[in-house]
């Protein structure tokens, strides 16, 4: 979770992390104990993002400018922009390399700092640390956010509206477009996190969602109080599996219906949230992903 960057944190934070790592390894820092390679110990995208970025070049105003362009890059021109891309490369390669050795000498030092602390105690202290992130527990899910809509029964016939944050509460922006988002499942909540951000962007229990289902094998939709999320994924069944495995734990009712038409109100009696749990905002049902049969 954490070399996979799904702990938003300082790097100050992730250098004592790969230390206490290592002295849980491999006890007290010695000269004669193999190192395992930095990115077993450090997000390699945090090295990647210290690098500068490419450098950007306008595109061609006219189609005769595209053309002479094509014929230069086939000839002596091309050629000349050729080396410099293998130049370029060649010192991205060596600032990772720099840089991948800064950090691992920062590592190190602090290694050094561990001494005499104790296995446990060092697996102890790393869980605590990671702890202090409030998605901790949390299962994270690389989504996009596609569309956001109001729930069909609220506002009926409304046309998919593009999004790049749920409007879901005053704080959450409203822009235009798609964006990639952390969508996280825990015990007692849904969030949705712009990677990277320690701080949810928006977060709902489960006694706000009304029902969920797959319209695809790739979009997932999740509906909440009176707006229906679209995403799209390549995890649908993970998702859908791991709600379900909250929802039964908190003892949320499951009303599976997947015969009903979408527009169908749901009939039943208010589902029953164990306490400590918000208030619902109607029953909680699952709608199978198309194409699936449940016994």
């Amino acid at each position: 979770m954490v070399l996979r960057g799904y702990v938003p944190t300082s790097e100050e934070t992730l250098q004592t992390l790969a230390a206490l790592r290592l002295q849980s390894l491999n006890s007290d820092f010695s000269t004669h104990t193999p190192f395992p390679r930095l990115e077993e110990l450090f997000p390699p995208h945090v090295l990647h993002a210290r690098l500068p970025p490419p450098p950007h070049r306008p595109p061609s105003k006219c189609r005769g400018a595209r053309l002479r362009a094509g014929l230069l890059a086939g000839g002596l021109w091309g050629q000349a922009l050729a080396k410099q891309r293998v130049e370029r490369d060649q010192r991205l390669r060596g600032r990772l390399r720099e840089e991948g050795a800064s950090t691992m000498a920062a590592i190190v030092e602090k290694w050094k700092l561990l001494q005499g602390m104790g296995r446990p105690e060092a697996m102890a202290a790393y869980v605590a640390l990671v702890r202090e992130w409030p998605g901790f527990g949390s299962t994270l899910f690389d989504v996009d956010l596609h569309a956001v809509r109001p729930r069909l029964g609220v506002g009926q016939g409304q046309p998919w509206q593009w999004a790049s944050l749920t409007p879901l509460s005053p704080q959450s922006p409203v822009g235009s477009g798609s964006q990639r988002l952390w969508l996280g499942i825990g015990a007692k909540a849904v969030s949705l996190y712009k990677p990277g951000e320690p701080e949810p962007l928006d977060s709902f229990c489960y006694g706000r969602i009304s029902s969920f289902g797959a319209s695809d094998s790739s979009t997932f939709r999740l509906s909440v109080e009176d707006r229906d999320l679209l995403f799209e994924t390549s995890q649908v069944d993970e998702i859908a599996q791991l709600l379900n495995t909250y929802l039964a734990s908190a003892g949320v009712q499951r009303l599976p219906r997947p015969q009903e038409p979408p527009t169908s109100p749901p009939t039943s009696e208010p589902t029953v949230l164990p306490q400590g749990l918000c208030p619902a905002a109607g029953p909680w049902q699952h709608r199978p992903p198309v194409g699936s049969s449940h016994s």
